[in-house]
């Protein structure tokens, strides 16, 4: 009797727990893009990257600042008091008041440090423009990992509470059979046992989305949930060009990290000829205008006021002779960078072609477990309803419907997670052959839905 009371306790108690979940889950909430525009907006690491290439720019001006004119200007004014002697005079006190201003130009003729300082800022420009085309790819990448990783978990619920459900129907009808003499025992205590394991199942999958949630918050702020998810009907695309050559090839030639050490490494050739410059001579052109002003002398018996305005131009030639061996400790140095940065080049060359050769055959191997999943829901499908009517007449066990729900449920929970891994993969092999953007964004939320 005790059995038949807790029983009657525990469905009633299942299905509340159900009304609360599904009342929970039918909230509105955002897709792809609107998510990774949020993102776009709010997330710290992209605004430290643009903020970084924005200083950076400002290298070409700086260094263009270095083949432009410079024009200064120079001034004082001061009274000086003294008692001063001229003998056989007697000593007199003098209050002489002067001032003096100067105004120059110096226009760079032959710096050829300088030019080489110019050309090696480019150089940094394009390679930080790279590195910011990296961390755009890398926010498309990021975005979408966490957002598939809660749509995931999303699906994830609503199979385990189809499962719940349809564990909890199994265990009233064995319970009312046992109730009524039909079944064993046993049938009732592996029923509940699947109900408890599916009910905890539903415990850990809320409990990996809210750790879901939480990633994705981190990128892009407070958002509304739950987020559109992938239409069943939706095909998952292969990659276009369908040849991993051809994907090679746009990597070596597109890839972010790939313009990123080029660049470096054009800019330590630049700084090579920059500090071998130091040794040549520089020409430049020289003008100033002045005036200066003293209302006496303190060194001349006479004390007579003069104005001098004064106009000079001319060429300065400097010829630098030795400086202690720092030129050539800079070219040194130099030097070993440009061989530093062609070593940089070469990895990020082999790690392009490493995750091209990853994200390429990851895109293949989750079409072709996309394509076994769809017919093992499909083969499960029909198992469960074979299992049910067979159990229906007699001739099946109540254990053999469980098992074939759980396998179906199994399957069902693996296909929307290969989804969603292919679909990622696809984005991958976009971003290391360097042409992952926005539009690829629009593209799969375009097949989403709430």
């Amino acid at each position: 009797m005790g059995e038949r009371v807790s029983q009657k306790r525990l469905v009633p108690l299942a299905a509340a727990w159900l009304t609360i979940l599904l009342t929970n889950s039918a909230a509105w909430g955002a897709n792809l893009l609107e998510v990774y525009h949020l993102a776009r907006d709010n997330d710290s690491a992209f605004e430290a990257a643009r903020y970084t290439l924005e200083a950076i720019r400002q290298k070409i001006p700086e260094a263009r600042a270095g083949l432009l004119p410079t024009v200064n200007m120079n001034g004082n004014d001061s009274r000086t008091e003294a008692s001063t002697t001229f003998d056989p005079a007697p000593t007199m006190t003098r209050d002489v008041h002067t001032w003096t201003w100067t105004l120059q130009l110096v226009q760079p003729l032959i710096r050829l440090q300088n030019l080489f300082v110019y050309q090696e800022s480019q150089r940094l420009v394009e390679q930080a423009t790279a590195q910011f085309d990296q961390a755009k790819q890398d926010l498309i990448l990021r975005v979408a990992q966490a957002y598939f990783g809660v749509v995931s978990a999303q699906e994830s619920i609503a199979v385990t509470e189809s499962q719940v459900k349809a564990m909890q129907e199994q265990l009233e009808i064995a319970t009312h059979g046992f109730q009524a003499g039909t079944h064993a025992v046993t049938d009732v205590y592996e029923a509940r046992s699947r109900f408890d394991l599916a009910m905890a199942q539903l415990v850990a999958t809320r409990n990996e989305l809210a750790t879901k949630r939480a990633e994705l918050e981190k990128i892009t702020g407070p958002i509304s949930y739950p987020l559109a998810m992938l239409r069943p009907a939706v095909a998952i695309p292969k990659p276009h060009p369908d040849d991993i050559r051809a994907w090679t090839n746009m990597a070596q030639e597109n890839n972010p990290a790939i313009r990123a050490q080029k660049a470096a490494l054009a800019a330590a050739e630049s700084g090579i000829r920059r500090y071998r410059a130091e040794h040549l001579p520089t020409l430049d052109l020289t003008a100033s205008y002045g005036k200066n002003y003293s209302s006496g002398s303190l060194t001349t018996p006479n004390d007579y006021t003069t104005a001098v305005t004064s106009q000079q131009a001319g060429i300065q030639l400097n010829i630098p002779i030795f400086a202690g061996g720092g030129t050539n400790a800079r070219v040194t140095g130099a030097i070993a960078n440009r061989f530093k940065a062609r070593a940089d080049l070469e990895t990020a060359r082999r790690q392009a072609i490493a995750e091209v050769r990853q994200a390429y055959a990851g895109i293949e191997n989750g079409l072709s477990q996309v394509t076994a999943l769809e017919s093992t829901v499909d083969s499960s499908q029909k198992s469960v309803k074979g299992n049910r009517i067979g159990f229906g007449l007699g001739i099946r066990m109540n254990l053999d419907v469980l098992n074939a729900e759980q396998q179906l449920y199994a399957a069902q929970r693996d296909l929307a997670k290969a989804r969603y891994d292919t679909l990622l993969q696809g984005l991958k092999l976009k971003a290391v052959a360097g042409i992952l953007a926005e539009t690829d964004v629009t593209e799969i939320s375009i097949q989403l839905e709430n």
